[in-house]
């Protein structure tokens, strides 16, 4: 870190922030400038207590990182792209993956008659809500075990792996039985706990963004799964919160190349709850294709108009169909399979 002291201190004065950034286990470099000194600590700050309480001290002006905070996620831990692979699905390599289904499971019929659409125009990975956070605690919350056993019952007939929401510490290792992927919500992005039970399954994990959430912060929340031993994570941006009432939420495209730089895992976009729009799921595909993202998360239902949960931003079977036909030159354009 980087220590930047006020000017005109006395040799006594200094001298006490070296002697406490060497208690603090750091090893002090002190660079004398014609107005400023500057102190640079160096040390892990994952043995070491952090030096921003200095920022405290009368003596110091700022107290600066070096290093990136998200140390597992970053590019500088692992400069090379990760990819997550789950029943022989590759996300992150050249394949363009999607990953579709219904926003709730709703019954046997349902799930099945989507599942096969979906896999026949080209989706390589089945989503399904079995536990849903709702708003309200009126609205349909999901049909829990049964909705997991129904997506089980989907992957065998269809070959697709599934991809589902965890919602509970206290259902961890039941989704983890059933499921290939854990999705973790946007209501419980920093619910770090949950992350902790999420990472430890050791099935791959999704991590959507939170409603209002900071992209250090997200970053920071895809930490918690990496130190729990688990490589195998995927961030996922399905649009923030803000002062726009024509969309649901406002799909922020600019995380792409921006977790691209930052981070070497995996990048998904979820169109459907980005805008709240089927209308617009295509046009932000085409975006995120073109941006560099590596899988998308879409939301289809037989009949949209009769769905339990979202039905404004689920496609159709037919309309998904045709948008996989639509986007194939955007994904050879982009060099993607």
């Amino acid at each position: 870190m980087i220590i930047v002291l006020k000017p005109n201190l006395s040799r006594k004065e200094e001298a006490a922030v070296l002697a406490e950034i060497k208690r603090l286990g750091y090893t002090p470099h002190v660079m004398r400038g014609v107005a400023r000194t500057v102190v640079g600590a160096i040390g892990d700050e994952r043995e070491h207590a952090s030096l921003e309480a200095l920022n405290a001290w009368p003596q110091v002006e700022s107290v600066m990182r070096v290093q990136k905070r998200h140390k597992l996620v970053s590019r500088e831990a692992h400069p090379q792209n990760s990819t997550v692979t789950t029943r022989g699905v590759v996300i992150g390599g050249p394949k363009f993956v999607v990953m579709a289904g219904p926003c709730s499971v709703e019954s046997e019929t349902q799930l099945m008659k989507t599942a096969e659409a979906v896999a026949k125009a080209g989706a390589t990975v089945l989503r399904g809500g079995a536990f849903k956070p709702r708003t309200s605690p009126y609205e349909f919350q999901g049909l829990g075990e049964k909705g997991l056993k129904l997506l089980a019952k989907a992957r065998k007939a269809t070959g697709l792996p599934i991809i589902t929401e965890l919602l509970s510490e206290d259902h961890a290792e039941m989704v983890a039985e059933y499921a290939d992927i854990l999705q973790i919500g946007a209501r419980n992005a920093q619910n770090f706990q949950l992350l902790i039970a999420a990472a430890k399954t050791g099935k791959p994990v999704l991590l959507k963004r939170g409603l209002a959430m900071k992209i250090e912060e997200w970053l920071l929340a895809g930490e918690y799964v990496l130190a729990n031993n688990n490589r195998d994570l995927m961030f996922c941006e399905r649009g923030i919160r803000t002062f726009e009432t024509y969309t649901r939420n406002t799909l922020d495209l600019s995380t792409i190349p921006i977790v691209k730089r930052e981070s070497h895992c995996p990048i998904v976009i979820d169109p459907s709850q980005g805008g709240g729009r089927a209308d617009l799921v295509a046009s932000f595909c085409k975006g995120a294709i073109a941006m560099g993202a590596d899988a998308r998360l879409i939301e289809v239902h037989p009949n949209p108009a009769e769905a339990w949960s979202d039905g404004a931003q689920q496609l159709s079977l037919e309309g998904f169909a045709q948008l996989m036909g639509e986007l194939k030159p955007f994904i050879a354009a982009a060099g993607r399979e």
